[in-house]
C-alpha cells in the first residue's frame, strides 16, 4: 500500500478560505504598521523624543503600540495625510507652472527664427512665411504654435 498525500483532499475549501483570510489580515497588518510609522515621521507637531518614543513603542510592542497609537492619534492621521497630499499637489503644480513658463514670452527674433526654420524645412510656403512675418513684426495677435502661423492669419 502506498502512502501518498493528495493535497486537494486534505485541504478542504473552508480551510483554504481561512488561510486566505489570515493571509489578507497579515498583509493588512503590515500596511497599517507602515502607515503608522510613516505618520510618526510625517507629523511636524511631534518632537524628536516623541517620535522616538512612539517608534520604539510601535516596534517593540507592535500590536499594543499600533492600537494605542490609533486610539491616541488616529483622528489626526487623516488630516496629516490630506495635508501631505495637498503639499505634493501644490509642489507638482508649481513645477508645471515653472517648467511651462520657463521660456517666458518669445521675442520677435525668436519667432522669426522659428518661422525661418519652418520655411527651410518646407513646413510652410514662402507666402505663409511672409504673412506670418508681417504678423510677428506688427505685433498683431498672439503668437501661434509652430505649424499654424500661416493658417491663423486673415485672408
Amino acid at each position: 500500500m502506498r502512502n501518498e498525500i493528495y493535497l486537494a483532499y486534505d485541504y478542504p475549501l473552508l480551510s483554504m478560505f481561512w488561510t486566505m483570510l489570515w493571509f489578507f489580515l497579515w498583509i493588512m497588518w503590515f500596511i497599517l504598521l507602515f502607515r503608522i510609522i510613516s505618520d510618526i515621521f510625517r507629523d511636524d507637531g511631534l518632537g524628536g523624543w516623541g517620535k522616538t518614543g512612539w517608534l520604539v513603542f510601535v516596534i517593540v510592542l507592535p500590536f499594543l503600540g499600533v492600537f494605542v497609537y490609533l486610539i491616541a492619534r488616529g483622528k489626526g492621521m487623516g488630516g496629516r495625510e490630506i495635508g501631505h497630499a495637498r503639499a505634493q499637489q501644490a509642489a507638482f503644480d508649481d513645477y508645471i507652472k515653472k517648467t511651462a513658463g520657463a521660456g517666458g514670452p518669445a521675442s520677435s527674433a525668436d519667432e522669426l527664427a522659428k518661422l525661418s526654420d519652418m520655411r527651410a524645412r518646407g513646413d510652410i510656403t514662402d507666402d505663409e512665411f511672409r504673412r506670418a512675418k508681417e504678423l510677428v513684426l506688427s505685433g498683431a495677435g498672439p503668437t501661434a504654435p509652430p505649424g499654424t502661423a500661416g493658417a491663423s492669419s486673415p485672408h
